[in-house]
């Protein structure tokens, strides 16, 4: 035999606990839109607060934080955080985290010797890397181009193939 039809109709739905948080407020509530202002003027505030002490240390040429000295080539690499301060900080590496590879940046093996790509700096084995046939600078396989339009296959750098 069959169990009954729950008699109650199922209106009740302002009984329900709901818990209203402050995304909540900021996408549907009244003052949403003043919300998403207020957040995106204090985002954009703190980055270019940042970027201005950054910017400002390498263009006088004088270091300003504890951090080892800031090159055009270092600014892209590595997670930077912005501080308490409204400063880009270096992030460090979390305690469970793997340190960066030093094995070869394209084949990923540790096993013999290193050169360094003249296009993106990273550490390549000698398998891995090439020679342009312009410029005759050594570079990483991800960062060379092969043409095949000639009577003879050339390899050429990202540079050199522009």
């Amino acid at each position: 035999m069959p169990k009954r039809a729950y008699p109650f109709p199922e209106t009740f739905s302002s009984q329900y606990k709901i818990h209203i948080g402050q995304s909540e407020l900021s996408k549907y509530g009244v003052f949403g839109n003043t919300y998403r202002q207020e957040i995106y003027a204090k985002t954009k505030n703190l980055l270019f607060v940042g970027a201005k002490a950054v910017m400002g240390s390498i263009w006088t040429g004088e270091e300003k934080q504890a951090d080892p000295p800031v090159s055009s080539h270092s600014l892209l690499r590595g997670q930077t955080l912005i501080g308490h301060d409204g400063r880009l900080t270096r992030g460090t590496a979390a305690p469970g985290a793997a340190a960066v590879p030093s094995g070869c940046c394209v084949c990923q093996k540790s096993q013999g010797s290193r050169t360094v790509c003249s296009q993106c700096d990273r550490q390549t084995c000698s398998s891995c890397t090439r020679l342009c046939s312009s410029c005759s600078s050594l570079c990483c396989s991800v960062c060379t181009i092969i043409d095949y339009s000639g009577r003879y296959d050339e390899v050429l750098c990202c540079s050199c193939s522009t």
